[in-house]
């Protein structure tokens, strides 16, 4: 993994939905730092509704923010039409369900040259098509041109959006959910594909995900996501095998691997337009329903006090008032 400057970086990112009826607006993602260096996988990881998608489709310039700034090789990204459209050949979105990205009338030749017609590409597009098929595991790619989508496996269409993502040559894909339509054996094939392309092409990645043990298996780091907030990042092996943050040792207790109590998490999180005071995640926490954070001195700053937005580096940060005062404990 690369300790360059970043690829992409994105500062002080909020996203505000306006709320309906004269209800408070929607703060889907509210303050978040976070860089991906080239040849990095990172893992973007939380419950449903927790902002993730929202914040990976501002980082394509889908979404606008609200405020904040993205930056891509060290230049803003500006949202005229004009640049967005040079910066998406360069960031490249994998969706999760293949069969809904895949037009059924239009082959899989079609559909691996649509990005090079939007784009005008001027060289040989057949020979550009099979590369790209061919990068993504579907050999011989000649073979493959003339299918359409029902005609395929679900592991295949998966790999014929990946290679028309491919295609294009792009620096960083965006894959939200690559692998949650698919079943286990086949999963296991597409996270191998991402890792051979990050070797082989140096092809960095932001992967979307609610499922730790997809991070486990395929980032060099991890970003836990809750209402709108990163609360906690850092290296794969170190949050993932020392999760600080209640929240992302309640993710992980879940996976049988972890050998942990699985902790169930009561209650849905929070509207994110009426975000609560102090930690966000205090009214779900298990720490402080157990009586930890009252004995660490805490849990009033649980209840009131709000917390500093990670920064955006590789470093292991937690945005939790229990993990920091049990840190000071054992200093």
């Amino acid at each position: 993994m690369s300790t360059t400057t970043p690829l992409l970086s994105a500062e002080g990112m909020k996203v505000t939905f306006p709320g309906r009826r004269g209800a408070a607006p929607a703060r889907a993602v509210d303050s978040v730092d976070l860089d991906i260096r080239p040849g990095e996988i990172v893992a973007l990881v939380g419950e449903s509704g927790c902002g993730k998608t929202t914040l990976a489709r501002s980082l394509l310039g889908l979404v606008p923010p609200t405020s904040g700034q993205v930056t891509f090789g060290g230049e803003p990204l500006d949202y005229a039409s004009r640049a967005l459209k040079t910066y998406r050949k360069r960031v490249q979105l994998v969706l999760q369900d293949p069969s809904g990205s895949l037009n059924p009338r239009h082959t899989v030749y079609d559909a691996v040259a649509e990005g090079l017609r939007i784009h005008g590409y001027a060289g040989d597009e057949r020979e550009a098509v099979a590369g790209a098929l061919s990068r993504a595991g579907l050999r011989p790619p000649e073979r493959f041109f003339l299918r359409y989508p029902h005609e395929l496996s679900g592991g295949q269409r998966q790999r014929v959006v990946i290679a028309g993502a491919l295609v294009l040559e792009p620096e960083l894909i965006v894959a939200d959910e690559p692998v949650a339509s698919l079943d286990a054996s086949v999963r296991g094939e597409i996270l191998a594909l991402l890792l051979r392309l990050r070797e082989e092409l140096g092809l960095s990645a932001l992967v979307v995900t609610h499922d730790l043990g997809l991070a486990w298996n395929i980032a060099d780091r991890v970003a836990v996501m809750y209402l709108g907030r990163i609360v906690e990042t850092g290296k794969v092996e170190e949050i993932l095998t020392a999760p600080q943050h209640p929240y992302t040792q309640a993710l992980l207790s879940v996976l049988p691997e972890s050998g942990a109590e699985p902790v169930i998490l009561t209650g849905e999180p929070p509207d994110p337009s009426r975000v609560p005071s102090g930690c966000r995640f205090h009214a779900r926490c298990q720490v402080l329903a157990s009586g930890e954070a009252e004995r660490a001195g805490v849990a009033e700053d649980c209840r009131t006090k709000d917390l500093p937005v990670l920064a955006g580096g590789g470093q292991t940060q937690v945005a939790c008032h229990w993990a920091v005062a049990a840190a000071k404990a054992r200093a």
